[in-house]
């Protein structure tokens, strides 16, 4: 992975850049057939300010919140948490932030996670680390 790799005080901002066109990019976070490519395998979305977001990564681990703004091609705000019992950072606790920058031919996505405590950033930190390469692989092969 190229870019930033901040974690700290409850903040991780990740930078990739993608060779795909921002909105070409933009689908992978609002489709459910095309984000399960890169990311988990049963999604709803519903991406408008207000709808849902859930992903259901392997049948144990789910992630949900509710789309903030959704600004096509170049940016998408929602909530995040885990639905797990339990869990340090519970469905819409945390605020994930991805701007699409168009960069010639392709796009830098720029992911700002807040709001995360301090025991859940290095998971997430590891999380987008590993999801983010995915989401180049899955938007590239798409053009």
């Amino acid at each position: 992975m190229n870019g930033a790799t901040v974690a700290a005080d409850g903040v991780i901002d990740r930078e990739i850049r993608i060779d795909a066109r921002p909105q070409t990019v933009f689908a992978f976070w609002t489709d459910a057939e095309k984000m399960a490519r890169w990311m988990g395998r049963n999604i709803r979305l519903d991406p408008r300010p207000g709808g849902e977001f859930r992903i259901d990564y392997n049948g144990e681990d789910v992630a949900s919140g509710t789309f903030v703004e959704v600004d096509p091609p170049s940016r998408l705000v929602l909530t995040w948490g885990w639905e797990a019992p339990g869990d340090p950072t519970p469905p819409g606790s945390s605020r994930v932030q991805v701007d699409f920058v168009p960069d010639g031919s392709g796009t830098v996505v720029r992911l700002h996670h807040s709001g995360l405590p301090a025991e859940a950033v290095e998971g997430h930190a590891v999380g987008w680390d590993q999801f983010l390469p995915g989401l180049a692989a899955a938007a590239t092969a798409a053009v």
